[in-house]
């Protein structure tokens, strides 16, 4: 195969990849960190193939994660398979998210797959 296609000229699917981020962490945090892990394909990235795109990388609007559910309309619109939760939403060394067990039902209720973490 190259470039996408195989010996009988059927394109590979592109898996459509998004990551949602914590508002507060954006405002240190350029994403360089998320965004080598998934050029690279490493860390929670692992999975994908040279197909993947990385579409949308957003943050959670702020306390309450206001953003997250008009920004999933969107993207599920838009055939996004995946949301990734961003490894700060997560991690104990940056502030706790409040609001992390709305924000994966709001995602799961929207029926888009979700996987928790990002390059850590």
């Amino acid at each position: 195969m190259q470039n996408g296609v195989d010996s009988i000229g059927d394109v590979e699917p592109v898996t459509k990849v998004a990551v949602i981020r914590c508002d507060i962490v954006s405002e240190a945090c350029p994403g360089v960190g998320c965004f080598m892990a998934f050029n690279k394909r490493s860390m929670n990235f692992s999975g994908y193939d040279e197909n993947a795109e990385m579409v949308a990388f957003f943050t959670c609007g702020g306390c309450s994660g206001r953003r997250v559910y008009r920004l999933l309309k969107s993207l599920k619109k838009r055939g996004v398979d995946v949301i990734h939760l961003s490894s700060c939403m997560q991690m104990e060394n940056y502030p706790k998210c409040p609001h992390i067990d709305e924000i994966k039902k709001t995602v799961n209720d929207a029926g888009i797959k979700l996987v928790e973490g990002t390059h850590h």
